[in-house]
């Protein structure tokens, strides 16, 4: 949906403003494949991934902990008292809270991964954008697309693939 509501406004902007289609200068680079090869961005993703792992492992024993109180309360609740059984309730739904409160601030939307994402790859994204900007003026484009962001290209030719010249400019291979 969003992708016809954007090329419908982008053609929409086209033929209004009176440019026709034979002074535009298009290019699209693969941004997937220029992050790959650079060596920032893979220690990284290497960095994050470890993280991730961490965290995940936290959540798992939190869980764990959880299931076994939740077991052991439907295990004896017939035999406790009320008092008994509102204590654990209440214990099992502070562990819930816990778990939720922990997976949010870990992996929210502002949470510590996007964060540290932000922080570690922000710099990465600052070399790759400019990068692009000087060749897409080099090459006088108009626009530049991303083959891998979300914006569809059904077809497009190789001589308007800048992603060689970029990575040339970076020094990737």
């Amino acid at each position: 949906m969003k992708t016809r509501v954007f090329s419908f406004l982008f053609f929409s902007l086209l033929f209004f403003s009176g440019i026709s289609f034979g002074q535009l200068k298009i290019g699209y680079v693969d941004s997937k494949t220029i992050l790959s090869k650079i060596p920032d961005a893979q220690d990284a993703k290497l960095k994050l991934d470890g993280l991730i792992r961490d965290w995940q492992a936290e959540l798992s024993k939190m869980e764990a902990a959880k299931k076994v109180k939740q077991d052991d309360f439907d295990r004896r609740k017939l035999i406790m008292t009320d008092q008994t059984k509102i204590e654990l309730e209440t214990a099992i739904k502070n562990l819930d809270k816990q778990i939720n409160d922990y997976r949010d601030k870990k992996f929210g939307t502002n949470g510590e991964l996007f964060q540290k994402q932000e922080e570690l790859m922000k710099p990465v994204q600052n070399k790759v954008f400019n990068a692009i900007q000087e060749v897409a003026k080099k090459e006088d484009l108009d626009f530049v697309f991303d083959r891998s962001a979300s914006i569809s290209i059904l077809y497009a030719k190789d001589k308007y693939d800048i992603t060689p010249q970029v990575m040339d400019l970076l020094k990737l291979q």
